[in-house]
């Protein structure tokens, strides 16, 4: 019985210093792991992230930007890194969504992961050259239907979001169109604006500059509610196609077995960014739209997408191996 006791207790201060720990974090600085290099959105999502947490929590949120394998090697380190909340990552939903799909991937998206909160999402707008004899989504797929196998579109590559969202569009609007994957958004927004493809299916911040200057028109945007900075442009749900709605987002996870104070801790801080109008705005600069859900939210939206996206992916049949 004395054993029994002696054991008991040891559990118990066990769990008591487990808690006090737990109650001490962060007591040193803080990775934040970015899958793709210095410069790009995400990285600069996640730069701005950083500056309010480092605020927040009282010690350093330090950028690691860790690029290469379509983000599966940040991925990859995060889920592996100690779950004592010192290593966090900046999720993307290519990397926990998308890519597992495409390629061989070491980590699992729903199971090495404890999701923390959402912090921006990006939807998207399909772009079509001025030239091109559609002002609406309506007279665009007539026009496709009227030219069955000739029309392109373009996307930033095979697999990418800009493909998905527009392959799951050509089978819901049962059109015939010819796919023509670009390495990256940039050489492919070019071509449309050139007048080589005629149109491309990208996120809002990359086609903005171009419709404000009337070098592509906006016929559609892939949201569940129309776009602030396009006013005017219905979405593809409002124009024939209801439930039809993707997004791309970036959100902070940490490994999977990460105490769930400290995942919570983040999460409070992050969710008063999201009421914080010069955070919201920051974003906004970047083209981008805050959000700042709890942990459960992003759970739920994590299981959904890797529904959604992986169905994508099969059906087109895109691969990276």
């Amino acid at each position: 019985m004395k054993m029994k006791w002696r054991s008991f207790a040891g559990i118990l201060l066990s769990l008591a210093t487990a808690g006090t720990a737990h109650a001490a974090w962060p007591e040193r600085a803080i990775t934040l792991v970015v899958p793709f290099a210095a410069g790009g959105n995400t990285d600069s999502i996640a730069r701005i992230t950083a500056e309010w947490l480092t605020a927040r929590l009282k010690q350093t949120v330090v950028v690691d930007n860790r690029p290469g394998a379509n983000g599966a090697i940040a991925a990859d380190y995060v889920a592996r890194a100690k779950p004592d909340g010192y290593t966090l990552f900046m999720a993307t939903a290519p990397q926990m969504a998308i890519v597992p799909y495409l390629q061989k991937v070491r980590y699992d998206p729903i199971k090495d992961f404890a999701p923390v909160s959402i912090v921006a999402t990006n939807e998207f707008a399909l772009a079509v050259h001025p030239s091109f004899a559609a002002k609406t989504l309506p007279e665009l797929v007539s026009y496709v239907k009227a030219h069955p196998g000739q029309v392109a579109y373009a996307s930033a590559g095979s697999g990418s979001v800009s493909h998905l969202t527009m392959a799951m569009f050509v089978k819901r609007a049962e059109l015939s169109m010819i796919h023509a994957p670009y390495r990256g958004g940039a050489p492919a927004i070019a071509d449309v604006v050139g007048g080589q493809v005629p149109m491309y299916f990208a996120n809002v911040a990359e086609v903005l500059p171009y419709s404000t200057t009337n070098r592509l028109r906006i016929v559609a945007t892939s949201g569940t509610k129309p776009s602030a900075d396009l006013p005017g442009v219905k979405t593809v749900a409002e124009q024939g196609y209801p439930g039809f709605t993707t997004e791309t987002w970036n959100g902070v996870a940490a490994p999977a077995g990460t105490p769930a104070e400290i995942v919570n801790k983040i999460a409070d801080s992050l969710a008063e960014a999201g009421r914080n109008a010069e955070f919201g705005a920051k974003l906004a600069a970047i083209g981008v739209s805050v959000l700042c859900n709890t942990p459960e939210e992003f759970a739920r939206k994590l299981v959904a997408d890797n529904k959604l996206w992986s169905a994508a992916v099969k059906e087109s049949g895109a691969s990276l191996d």
